[in-house]
């Protein structure tokens, strides 16, 4: 399974508890998952086109508490994996068509809302039952270990950015991206991605996240200090070669001053040490020895 299809499972697993929020989360899903269609003597049915089989029984279950009555259907992809997906179809009985009022699915003409009703996003529980609806229905989020991004696909702009204002409404800044076939509402801050999932209810995934993030930063840094060791052992190298060869250049230690003479028989003897180990073996300090070696280095122009 990919990661937003374990939030979609996660968020599947339990309902709202309150009325108003189940309420709030069913608009969410049937909004954003649900296509009309008329039909002779001007009949209508919702199609809500649903990925997963869990959200499906989830959101029956929401309709059937509340009266209505819908029709279950399965079909196969034609693209890519032909995974099924689930149709509900919930046809224009009187009852139906009240809930659908009701939710803000449809206006009270009966025709399809143009915005969710305030009445139903008025409290901050049922912001984010609603915005849990509509990632059930059209959601869809990175692998914790991939690039940031988090998005809802949407019919139109003013659908993407009715999600943007109730997000914002929550201290969530998102974005909306208006395409040639859908619009988005999305986030690429990991930090608001961590939000909106906590948000929802998806407190499993948030902590997924948090933790990807955690080994990408310890990862980060032990390959920076891998990278300085690495650099700073090839400096160390370095200048022990340009020492060493200073010193053959010269002629050897016995062609120094006595002063210098110390310090280069001991480079000699410890090519690879470093100027804290030749300070140890000589007993000096390191600022001596690295004193000593550069005026080594000045005499034979290295």
């Amino acid at each position: 399974m990919s990661f937003a299809e374990d939030v979609r499972a996660e968020l599947s697993e339990v309902l709202p508890a309150a009325e108003h929020c189940r309420a709030a989360q069913l608009s969410g899903v049937l909004r954003h998952a649900g296509a009309f269609r008329l039909h002779g003597r001007g009949e209508i049915e919702l199609h809500a086109d649903l990925a997963e089989p869990a959200v499906a029984r989830r959101t029956v279950e929401l309709l059937r508490e509340r009266g209505a009555s819908c029709e279950i259907r399965t079909y196969h992809e034609r693209r890519f994996e032909q995974r099924t997906r689930v149709l509900l179809v919930l046809a224009g009985d009187p009852r139906t068509l009240q809930l659908l009022n009701e939710i803000g699915v449809l206006s009270t003409s009966l025709a399809p809302a143009a915005t969710v009703p305030r009445r139903l996003v008025s409290r901050a529980c049922c912001r984010r039952a609603y915005l849990r609806g509509a990632f059930l229905a059209a959601g869809s989020v990175s692998q914790p270990r991939a690039g940031a991004h988090l998005e809802w696909r949407c019919s139109n702009l003013d659908a993407a950015r009715e999600l943007q204002a109730l997000a914002a409404a929550e201290g969530a800044t998102i974005s909306v991206h208006d395409g040639a076939r859908y619009a988005l509402a999305y986030a690429k801050s990991r930090e608001t991605i961590r939000e909106l999932l906590a948000s929802m209810g998806a407190y499993g995934a948030e902590l997924r996240l948090e933790e990807a993030e955690v080994v990408a930063l310890t990862r980060e840094t032990a390959n920076r200090l891998a990278n300085a060791d690495a650099g700073n052992l090839r400096r160390q190298t370095g200048a022990a070669a340009r020492q060493l060869a200073a010193i053959a250049a010269l002629g050897g230690p016995a062609a120094l001053s006595p002063e210098l003479q110390g310090v280069a028989e001991q480079r000699l003897r410890m090519p690879e040490a470093t100027l804290e180990e030749l300070a140890d073996a000589l007993r000096l300090t390191k600022a001596t020895v690295a004193g000593r070696l550069r005026r080594i280095r000045q005499l034979a122009d290295v």
